[in-house]
């Protein structure tokens, strides 16, 4: 990457034809781009899509009716693949990964193999009294908590994850905060990330994370490490609802105008490979919501020895926009 081509904005192609944006990989070719990876250090797993909430803003499309839940013989599969290709960090996601009846196990299994290990949740789902034993385990394991809470504003957290969700939620932090989450030297670490209720992108980073600060200890005296606040991705629900309320090529403009060659350094599908809840293997979990496998192949998890290699290509589609836009997705 060139200090020509560093921070310019989107292709001029906008400009003449707002209605049909360029590709993605238009856009990286005209810059002289490329985007591959390198090392790869982080195994994220998709345990499925069940879910007890059905938020606007999914890209996985999750909900309590869908039936995709990783079964234990791909646990097992998944867990003997991470032994065997050795990764810094594994992250458990979903759905709700609480709901997942092996989500004790690859806990328990995945602690053992590697330095940092990430839990996902939507707080809701992890607050159950059904859940205490997984809690108990995320403590006694010294995992990591990335909790989803995307509002200060109690309607509008209801509005994009249902009815009741921002009190759950608050309950949720406070629980954690109890066991040592998120507290200054309790080696308990509790991110919060924030996607933005509506069609439009996040605001600058740090005055978010700033705000939430403030606001969640002076009412609640919530405390967390470290904020991160996400575009969402056109897939799925939210681009079913861009679609409904015709705002999906607006959307899609902003992206594309927002465009950042500087953030396409630090895009996770650089370092990171996705495994589905059948064991199928992805460049990411946005690769895996639409179906575009890794390498533009079906590869099986239980058929690799290693990470997938530095150099190798990425799969890429106009939803890596989102990834690229403003400060970027990492």
């Amino acid at each position: 990457m060139t200090a020509a081509t560093r921070g310019r904005p989107a292709a001029s192609t906008n400009k003449k034809n707002p209605a049909n944006p360029p590709s993605f990989q238009s856009t990286l070719a005209d810059r002289g781009l490329t985007l591959v990876r390198n090392t790869t250090d982080t195994l994220q797993i998709n345990v499925g899509l069940k879910c007890n909430q059905a938020c606007r803003h999914c890209h996985l499309s999750a909900g309590p009716q869908r039936a995709e839940n990783m079964d234990r013989r791909t646990a097992e599969a998944v867990v003997a693949y991470a032994r065997r290709a050795g990764f810094q960090t594994i992250d458990i996601t979903g759905g709700a990964p609480e709901l997942n009846p092996n989500a004790e196990f690859l806990v328990a299994e995945l602690s053992e193999l590697a330095p940092r290990l990430m839990f996902r949740s939507n707080l809701s789902a992890l607050n159950s009294r059904k859940r205490s034993r997984l809690l108990d385990l995320l403590v006694s394991r010294r995992a990591v908590i990335v909790a989803s809470f995307p509002s200060l504003n109690p309607g509008q957290a209801d509005a994009q994850r249902g009815s009741g969700i921002f009190s759950t939620s608050i309950d949720a932090l406070t629980r954690l905060n109890a066991l040592g989450y998120g507290r200054q030297g309790s080696g308990l670490e509790l991110n919060l990330v924030s996607n933005p209720v509506g069609a439009f992108l996040p605001p600058a980073q740090s005055e978010a994370e700033a705000r939430f600060r403030r606001v969640l200890k002076g009412r609640w005296g919530i405390v967390f490490n470290r904020y991160y606040s996400f575009a969402n991705v056109p897939l799925g629900r939210f681009r079913n609802w861009l679609k409904h309320t015709e705002n999906f090529q607006r959307y899609m403009q902003k992206l594309v105008s927002a465009f950042n060659s500087c953030a396409l350094d630090g895009v996770m599908c650089r370092s990171l490979v996705s495994v589905a809840w059948d064991g199928y293997l992805f460049d990411c979990d946005f690769n895996l919501a639409c179906g575009l496998p890794m390498s533009g192949r079906k590869v099986h998890v239980s058929d690799l020895d290693g990470p997938p290699a530095a150099g190798a290509p990425i799969a890429t589609a106009d939803h890596c926009y989102t990834c690229t836009a403003g400060s970027g997705f990492t």
